[in-house]
């Protein structure tokens, strides 16, 4: 318990120093700033676009389209940017032989292993957090009180995607070598998941539906309970990769 305590104050250090918490925080409280501002904007960003003479209008912005430029800005880019900050979460201490004079000093492999994705999941948590009370803030100033049918849960399930996402990053940097080749099988493991999301038989499994409906809970056309199942579904597969990830560690040659 000591060597994880430790070793999670080390990575939290890491973090710091080496920018990634600033990033992360900056990119995410960005997105919760604009998300609602491009909404508003778009409809005037529009009309002063032509298309051979015709001129281009949209409705009134509402709401729904606010937490809809929310949620495609954290589910694409803000995604990416996740991956990207963490793509060396494990490779490069391994690279570097740091891992191993730990290791000889006493450190066990799975607090390694817990320590990296518990610190990782916090600056994810902390940046996500803070981006959607920054959200919900200018979403009330520009369009004023308002409330919608299942919000905490849908950007809960956009939150535990992201945890999902750590979990099969960390993983696959265990399963590969090179700085980014724990990336690239990330991303290969995401388009299985975006294929087989085409088939409804495994829509309601499959942890991109975390990250696909979330505007569908928002217009109360899906229920919670059909979400749960795959929120429960995710968080099995989280486990699973955590356990995976210690059990390849544990064997892995440094």
């Amino acid at each position: 318990m000591n060597g994880l305590i430790a070793f999670t104050k080390k990575e939290f250090l890491e973090q710091i120093r080496s920018y990634k918490a600033v990033i992360m925080v900056s990119v995410l409280f960005l997105f919760g700033m604009m998300s609602p501002l491009l909404a508003k904007m778009m409809p005037d960003i529009f009309a002063q676009l032509t298309v051979q003479g015709i001129s281009i209008s949209m409705p009134e912005p509402t709401v729904l389209d606010a937490y809809g430029q929310f949620f495609k800005n954290m589910s694409q880019m803000g995604l990416i940017i996740l991956l990207l900050v963490f793509n060396v979460i494990l490779s490069q201490e391994v690279t570097r032989g740091t891992l191993v004079i730990l290791l000889a000093k006493g450190l066990s492999r799975s607090a390694v292993i817990m320590s990296k994705y518990l610190a990782s999941l916090t600056l994810w948590t902390v940046s996500y957090v803070l981006a959607a009370i920054t959200d919900y803030g200018y979403t009330v100033y520009l369009f004023g009180s308002f409330s919608l049918p299942h919000l905490f849960f849908s950007l809960f399930c956009l939150w535990l995607f992201g945890a999902f996402l750590l979990a099969v990053l960390l993983l696959a940097s265990t399963l590969a070598s090179g700085n980014y080749g724990g990336l690239l099988l990330t991303a290969a493991v995401m388009m299985l998941l975006l294929i087989a999301n085409v088939f409804p038989v495994f829509q309601k499994w499959n942890p991109v539906a975390l990250a696909s409906d979330n505007i569908t809970l928002l217009t109360n056309a899906e229920k919670i309970g059909d979400m749960s199942v795959t929120a429960w579904t995710t968080l099995l597969m989280i486990v699973l990769c955590l356990i995976l990830s210690i059990i390849v560690f544990r064997k892995k040659k440094l």
